[in-house]
């Protein structure tokens, strides 16, 4: 790579001011890129859109983004906004996704992963726990006149709502990435908590969200789910160094609350799938029932692992940190933050017809893509990538259903207290929550730090996405 500033890791970064990264050395970077192969594999390709640039953000006219010439963009939500309910838009804005759409307006949730005690940003009529700060809020669009109407807490109470998903029929599932119990410590941290976390809870487009805990899909450190529309199974993901990939069948199709049956997936003779695994490799699965998905620690322990241990003791397979999930182009997607032969993150697909998984991209280098998080797939059937590593600048990539990757975008967020008086250089922030309208027209995404989203409009079908 021709910029040595852009290869380097989020500690020496601090040490470059907000300016050396110009847009001609960024240029260069991209174009090694897409010059480059991956392991000899010619993985990456042009993506049609060319070089992602510096645009003015068309809310505040700062340059946050880098993005291909033609597109554009608009911010909203930013931490410490104030939302039409009156309270503050809190921050560690992560998954997300459109749950209704109405003539042009569109209804999103958004997670915000606050993970503390204090005091809820919601209303007790949508607040689980009293003393737990997370949540959600939803927002609404207008795609015909480009602008965003409004936003309002929607959960409240929660812990660290990392990501979720979607459902087919109009709500957001989001998911706590704890397992914590009142007085637990976590990371030397004591949690005096008035009730137990660790579990997924559903949010509607309209109206208060029904505060309680859907404790038959599973207690462990949830990331993501994706909902099969042809069956209404949920697929549920697992952010641990030891993780699994989850499948909850309802006992009513699209009525989640009367229970279910949870499962963890087995793909025959391989109980191990963080390494040593080919691309394009088809592999068949078979599922394992867990007895007791209320089990959030092995017995006798603090391990966060009661529901893993079950499946492993039949057999079931192991991830390396399942992040972003996500069904699209009749397959679950499911994402290995941290998998693969150098740890820098794989892009799964389950097939629910077929039962089988494949592996349809593993990074070889941080260069081309550094630790993949939320993950989602646009209606033309392109696959767009959170980053969530030490690269710098974060990116957001693109990926084709092949396993071809390239750039789309680039973090330039750079504050000098323009907004809500918030400072500093947050380029080595994460991407998430990705997710596109239902016309393919907008691209939404939220940075999580310093907390804003961002709604992406151009020229999709000159390239890939």
């Amino acid at each position: 790579m021709p910029n040595d500033a852009l290869c380097q890791s989020r500690r020496d970064f601090i040490r470059v001011s907000a300016t050396s990264v110009g847009s001609v050395s960024l240029a260069g970077a991209f174009e090694s890129f897409l010059a480059r192969s991956a392991h000899g594999e010619a993985r990456s390709v042009p993506s049609g859109y060319g070089l992602p640039i510096l645009v003015k953000d068309e809310t505040t006219g700062l340059e946050l983004l880098r993005l291909p010439e033609g597109f554009r963009y608009l911010s909203f939500g930013w931490t410490g906004d104030k939302m039409s309910d009156g309270r503050r838009t809190p921050g560690s804005h992560d998954g997300m996704a459109v749950i209704k759409a109405e003539g042009d307006i569109i209804t999103l949730c958004r997670n915000h992963e606050r993970k503390g005690v204090g005091r809820p940003v919601g209303d007790r009529r949508i607040t689980y726990d009293s003393k737990a700060i997370g949540g959600c809020s939803n927002l609404k669009f207008n795609t015909r006149q480009g602008r965003w109407l409004e936003a309002r807490s929607s959960l409240s109470g929660t812990i660290k709502n990392c990501a979720g998903g979607p459902t087919p029929w109009g709500s957001w599932l989001s998911c706590e990435e704890v397992v914590l119990s009142p007085g637990d410590v976590d990371y030397g941290k004591r949690f005096n908590l008035a009730r137990e976390h660790g579990w997924i809870f559903e949010v509607p487009a309209e109206g208060e969200a029904r505060p309680i805990p859907l404790k038959k899909m599973g207690r462990f450190v949830h990331e993501a789910i994706a909902v099969d529309p042809d069956t209404s199974d949920v697929y549920e993901t697992e952010d641990a160094g030891t993780a699994g990939l989850y499948r909850f069948i309802p006992h009513e199709k699209q009525v989640l609350f009367k229970g279910g049956r949870l499962q963890m997936v087995k793909v025959l003779g391989r109980p191990d799938l963080r390494k040593g695994c080919r691309m394009g490799e088809t592999l068949d699965a078979e599922w394992v029932d867990i007895w007791d998905p209320h089990r959030g620690h092995s017995p006798g322990t603090k391990d966060k692992h009661g529901v893993f241990q079950q499946g492993k003791d039949q057999g079931a397979t192991t991830f390396g940190r399942l992040e972003g999930c996500w069904y699209g182009n009749g397959v679950i997607y499911f994402v290995s933050t941290s998998g693969g032969d150098t740890g820098n993150g794989q892009i799964w697909q389950y097939d629910p017809k077929a039962s089988q998984v494949k592996l349809v991209f593993e990074s070889p280098d941080a260069k081309v893509l550094d630790s993949p998080d939320n993950i989602a797939v646009s209606p033309r059937g392109g696959i767009v990538l959170c980053e969530d590593g030490d690269y710098v600048p974060q990116r957001l990539h693109g990926l084709t259903r092949d396993g071809h990757i390239f750039p789309f975008a680039a973090n330039n967020i750079v504050l000098r207290g323009e907004r809500n008086g918030i400072k500093g250089d947050f380029r080595t922030e994460e991407w998430a929550g990705a997710t596109f309208s239902s016309d393919g027209k907008w691209l939404f995404v939220n940075i999580q730090t310093p907390g804003l989203t961002f709604a992406i409009t151009g020229p999709w079908e000159d390239g890939l996405l």
